[in-house]
């Protein structure tokens, strides 16, 4: 779980970083519906060469940002099998006898498993590497900008930035917390990487309590803290640090305007000449 990249920031002095917060949501944003958008591998290239750009760009190293493929790593080969064996139509790249023909794999299922493979692992990295360039505080005060129209209409913009403050900067706090848990069962004799997943999970369960009662303890500890500050939500607040736009952000509005504009022009050529 120290892999775990999501929610964690990396400091740096890099144009990234300077970007307003709020730019920087509102252009994942953007490249989110730029990948979704695609439908080839040459959409996804540019998809895929504009954040290897930005991720030089933010001087983070791509060591950090693989980090968070871990966690996802079940899953894409999960769906790349299913999609290997479900998928229907295209030519058959081998041949098999009547009873193991569910198990034939045609080139339509191949492109359509690592398709699906590489939309998935853009959208991970994109996400991760604005965790990665943006302190919990600045995404916290970038939710409430952007969601200040909402209080007009009374919903608790600052409560709902608060709480996505705090779950990102508990995630980092509780995989350490899971770490130092598992280090002290084994110092205990408990066997974590030996038998079959059943097994597996079955040992997790000593280790879901505690960090459940540490949860619970770093809550409480937190609103007594919050208590003891005297705070009182969103009423009479000020901020120490104000978001203003800048150049940064002029230039990365027209760059996610320009990727947007590029997928979907790739995908009416692609039709056209389909």
């Amino acid at each position: 779980m120290r892999d775990v990249a999501f929610g964690q920031y990396y400091p740096a002095k890099s144009f990234v970083h300077r970007v307003d917060p709020r730019t920087k949501i509102l252009f994942l944003i953007v490249y989110i519906t730029a990948v979704f958008l695609s439908d080839t591998f040459y959409a996804l290239g540019v998809c895929a060469f504009l954040f290897v750009l930005i991720a030089i760009f933010s001087r983070v190293p791509f060591k950090s940002l693989l980090r968070s493929v871990k966690a996802v790593i079940f899953l894409l080969v999960f769906m790349s099998v299913l999609n290997l064996l479900l998928f229907d139509g295209g030519k058959p790249l081998y041949y098999l006898p009547r009873p193991w023909r569910w198990l034939i794999i045609t080139d339509r299922a191949l492109y359509n498993a690592g398709f699906l493979a590489a939309r998935l692992l853009l959208l991970v990295l994109g996400s991760s590497l604005l965790t990665l360039t943006t302190t919990p505080v600045s995404l916290a005060d970038a939710i409430e900008s952007l969601l200040k129209p909402l209080k007009f209409i009374r919903f608790p913009v600052h409560e709902l930035a608060l709480i996505i403050s705090i779950a990102l900067r508990f995630i980092p706090i509780l995989t350490d917390e899971t770490g130092r848990i598992m280090n002290a069962q084994k110092a205990r004799g408990a066997d974590f990487e030996s038998g079959n997943l059943f097994k597996r999970i079955k040992a997790l369960l000593p280790i879901l309590i505690p960090l459940l009662i540490s949860a619970f303890r770093r809550a409480d500890e937190l609103g007594d803290a919050m208590d003891a500050r005297c705070y009182s939500g969103s009423k009479v607040r000020t901020k120490y640090k104000k978001l203003r736009y800048g150049w940064r952000d002029l230039l990365s509005a027209i760059i996610g305007l320009a990727l947007l504009a590029g997928v979907i022009l790739l995908k009416i050529y692609t039709f056209a000449v389909i």
